[in-house]
């Protein structure tokens, strides 16, 4: 991996990086904070919502004290490919930025779109041979990245030891923005969407007894609450299946990395606590 820049934070060490990724076929960027000390380190990965790069979480959401407190590596990749040939939609919700985190299926969007795989099999092993890590990692995000954290994490459970998100889109066979996504990159088969469905999969007993808790934030003044992210379905799945799951409601907190930054040391916490009793 090449760095493009490198910052001192907290007593650790801020590193933007690009790659070439087999996976995506296309350069990829991320950073990466690794904290004071020698290591061996867990890793924190953080996956982005709409729009964003790898650039939002890192300048925004404040996570750096409490992540240096508590030696974790956080990482924070792009959330799609980019560049030249890689097919795009003029709208927000749909390609370069909008990657839902799946393998697609579809054209055009197939050759590039993998960011499961690249997630779960090309970006782990990468930075485990990278960077100082003990080998053992939690996952969280943000709206589409908290819709991704909560399925690779349910799909890929011998992977992750936790998992927490803020405003997760909870079940996106039930909203506007998944339908249009994952009928781009899925197909019209909605039976086959439901793979990738944190609140089906729930349902259906997926990493049952792997995690004890999964811990959701979400704003009571959040303009997607009703309509794209649904949290109560989460609730319901998992009160069903008998997956422990902590939803707390954030009185008059928004969307926004505002929101995020004013909590996100409380996930640091959860999952740090969570990796030093996996070691």
């Amino acid at each position: 991996m090449d760095t493009t820049k490198q910052h001192q934070v907290h007593g650790g060490t801020l590193r933007y990086l690009r790659h070439d990724s087999a996976t995506t076929g296309t350069p990829m960027t991320l950073s990466v904070f690794v904290p004071p000390g020698e290591g061996p380190f867990p890793v924190l990965i953080w996956l982005s919502g709409l729009t964003c790069t790898e650039d939002n979480f890192t300048t925004k959401a404040g996570a750096y004290r409490a992540a240096a407190e508590h030696g974790l590596i956080v990482v924070a990749p792009d959330t799609s490919p980019r560049g030249e040939g890689v097919a795009d939609d003029p709208a927000y919700d749909l390609g370069q930025g909008a990657g839902f985190y799946v393998d697609a299926t579809e054209a055009p969007w197939a050759p590039h779109f993998r960011m499961e795989t690249y997630v779960t099999d090309e970006l782990i092993p990468l930075i485990d041979a990278e960077f100082p890590t003990n080998g053992t990692r939690s996952v969280s995000g943000h709206s589409m990245g908290g819709h991704g954290a909560l399925t690779l994490a349910l799909r890929h459970p011998h992977l992750f030891r936790s998992v927490s998100a803020f405003a997760p889109i909870a079940s996106p066979t039930r909203c506007a923005w998944g339908e249009k996504a994952f009928t781009a990159y899925l197909g019209d088969d909605r039976k086959a969407w439901e793979a990738h469905d944190a609140a089906r999969l729930i349902e259906g007993g997926a990493a049952r007894g792997v995690f004890e808790d999964i811990l959701i934030d979400q704003g009571d003044a959040d303009p997607f609450l009703a309509e794209q992210l649904r949290p109560e379905l989460l609730v319901a799945a998992g009160q069903a299946a008998g997956q422990g799951i902590t939803l707390r409601m954030q009185p008059g907190y928004d969307h926004s990395y505002f929101f995020m930054t004013s909590f996100i040391a409380d996930h640091i916490a959860f999952h740090a606590t969570r990796l030093k009793a996996s070691t």
